[in-house]
């Protein structure tokens, strides 16, 4: 092809969630109701976490990084389907669709790699609790988080490449609601197999690796429960698990049903599972954490009555 006609597409059209008319304000309102939720429920596990003595432990400095991570995530697609249904403009330009595709992989790849981490903080704490606050120190603790968004960030650059040396000349509509790599790359004029390819294998090998590292930690932590002589000792030690378990089940599983699947060109499969971890997942994660969380309760019990008191 003549390198002229390379990337000669300025805009592209985002088609999003399709519909009849009369449900774009009931779609709008209810996006809008969702990111408010998410961003709040998400700033008080920080603020809490921040500002309650008895939550400064690991455990709870990795829920607070999750939390910024899931007000980032959600931000980088919300807004502007939100605008879109508004304005009724669904126009996106070739600048913003490359910055919205970075923060969106990045963050990702940061989430996968932030799970595992937390899973192996549990398996520390279960398993080996006499080392545990000796392993898991702040300094530790900050290495994770920094590794974690490193990666994050390695894989995003990766995912940019690859739609940045590709051709778009012809088709501009993408059939999803955010600009992401393998829609993208179907509107090529170019062959994008190899870039298909070793996009689809990078990604496999975060998700999957991620998902290994998780599953090995929660052998050793179940095996470890086993021996645990009292059934209040199990429950007791389950529970500090289960929350982070349930992020990981709902996470990971759209994750694998958007990119390891080897057919992952069905663009409302690809919707579906977007909307899972794009948008459900960041929503849910505040309340998985606390609903089940007694630390956390009482946390924002006891945050509660200082604010009363203050104020009155």
């Amino acid at each position: 092809m003549d390198e002229n006609n390379c990337s000669r597409t300025t805009h592209f059209i985002i088609l999003g969630f399709q519909g009849i008319p009369e449900t774009f304000l009931f779609n709008f309102i209810l996006f809008l109701n969702v990111y408010i939720l998410t961003v709040f429920s998400n700033i008080v596990i920080i603020v809490l976490v921040k500002t309650d003595s008895h939550l400064h432990s690991p455990m709870y400095f990795f829920i607070c990084n999750l939390s910024v991570l899931e007000i980032c995530y959600i931000s980088s697609t919300l807004p502007n389907l939100m605008s879109g249904i508004v304005s009724g403009n669904k126009s996106i330009s070739f600048t913003g669709c490359i910055i919205q595709l970075y923060c969106f992989s990045c963050l990702g790849g940061t989430e996968n790699v932030l799970l595992a981490f937390m899973a192996y903080d549990r398996y520390l704490a279960i398993c080996n609790p006499l080392k545990y606050t000796m392993i898991m120190s702040p300094k530790m603790c900050i290495q994770l988080a920094c590794l974690s968004w490193s990666l994050g960030i390695m894989i995003a650059v990766a995912a940019i490449l690859l739609v940045a040396i590709s051709c778009f000349c012809g088709p501009n509509v993408i059939e999803h609601f955010l600009c992401e790599s393998t829609p993208l790359l179907q509107l090529s004029c170019t062959d994008v197999s190899m870039a298909t390819f070793v996009l689809s294998i990078s990604t496999s090998l975060l998700t999957l690796s991620s998902v290994l590292f998780t599953m090995i930690s929660y052998c050793f932590i179940i095996y470890t429960v086993i021996k645990i002589p009292s059934t209040t000792g199990k429950k007791k030690a389950l529970s500090t698990c289960i929350s982070h378990f349930t992020s990981v089940l709902i996470f990971y599983t759209s994750v694998c049903i958007m990119y390891v699947h080897p057919s992952g060109s069905n663009p409302n499969r690809n919707k579906a599972a977007a909307v899972f971890y794009a948008i459900i997942t960041p929503l849910l994660n505040p309340f998985v954490y606390s609903l089940r969380n007694k630390e956390i309760k009482n946390a924002l019990v006891r945050a509660l009555k200082k604010s009363k008191n203050g104020i009155f």
